[in-house]
């Protein structure tokens, strides 16, 4: 079995991951991935009376463990970006299946059952605000996956190169990868009532997502392309910037994960809401009842 020196697991004096600041102990098997730490106290006041087990907080990361209706559910912020998310999926996938006494990896593996509930901006006019869509497939801009080895044994090859050629992709831009989410957990969590789409992570706000203050475009109707994009009869429903790193890692570690977003813009009909907490705190609920 593998062993993790020091300067490749760090832990910290208390025994906890580096920047989680979380215990093993303290890790469910059902975790629920924030981008905003105010909101992990959102997802934790629905869960059960005396229930929560920890609560601890390191920067952008706050961690909430405690039970709903009677299951163990860790619900983790990340902060935005899939730099982030690098952070939060290999953290995690320590505290389950990294011994933090002896620094070797675990003959037994945990599989932790990882949803990711955020909010999106929709890409085709039937998507109207409010919506609840499931990225069955995450289109990520950021490249992290690169940086891991056999990319391309869990990406979808044919879906990136038609993507890339249609849309005329900046030449020096990080290749798009595409990675699907895990298909048990998308029915368990979507099942019939939830819309399923492409999604876009982009890796950042303004320009990776097409919009335009003061610096221009490399690719100036980069949006216009990526609605009329189609590949085997699918399509890109929304863009959110968190979710291919966390459906790509979770691939690699042996994780289901997936991405669940309210839909609080709609770029095709330049429309906005920005009152939609009370629809995410039904998101929310609806993810706990089902995860």
């Amino acid at each position: 079995m593998k062993t993790f020196p020091a300067s490749q697991l760090i832990i910290n004096a208390d025994g906890s991951a580096f920047h989680l600041h979380l215990k093993p102990e303290f890790l469910a098997d059902k975790v629920i991935l924030v981008g905003d730490q105010d909101r992990v106290n959102m997802v934790a006041s629905f869960f059960d009376e005396g229930s929560i087990e920890c609560d601890v907080q390191s920067r952008e990361f706050h961690t909430i463990t405690g039970k709903f209706n009677g299951k163990r559910i860790s619900c983790i912020s990340t902060g935005i970006g899939t730099d982030n998310c690098d952070i939060v999926m290999n953290e995690i996938d320590a505290l389950a299946n990294i011994d933090f006494n002896t620094r070797q990896e675990k003959e037994n593996k945990r599989c932790l059952d990882i949803v990711r509930i955020g909010t999106c901006g929709g890409m085709q006019e039937d998507i109207p605000l409010g919506t609840f869509l499931v990225s069955q497939k995450s289109i990520g801009f950021d490249g992290v996956l690169a940086f891991y080895h056999d990319r391309d044994k869990i990406a979808d090859l044919g879906f990136e190169k038609a993507f890339v050629d249609y849309v005329g992709y900046p030449k020096k831009a990080a290749v798009p990868y595409v990675v699907a989410a895990n298909p048990e957990l998308v029915d368990r969590i979507a099942k019939d009532d939830m819309m399923r789409g492409c999604t876009i992570a982009a890796n950042g706000f303004y320009g990776p997502q097409g919009r335009v203050l003061r610096v221009d475009l490399a690719v100036p109707d980069i949006n216009e392309k990526i609605t009329a994009f189609r590949y085997e009869g699918q399509r890109i429903t929304n863009y959110e910037m968190e979710g291919s790193c966390i459906a790509g890692l979770a691939l690699h570690m042996g994780h289901r994960a997936m991405t669940v977003c309210c839909v609080i813009a709609q770029r095709k009909i330049e429309a906005a809401n920005t009152d939609y907490k009370p629809r995410i705190k039904e998101l929310v609920k609806t993810v706990l009842e089902r995860i």
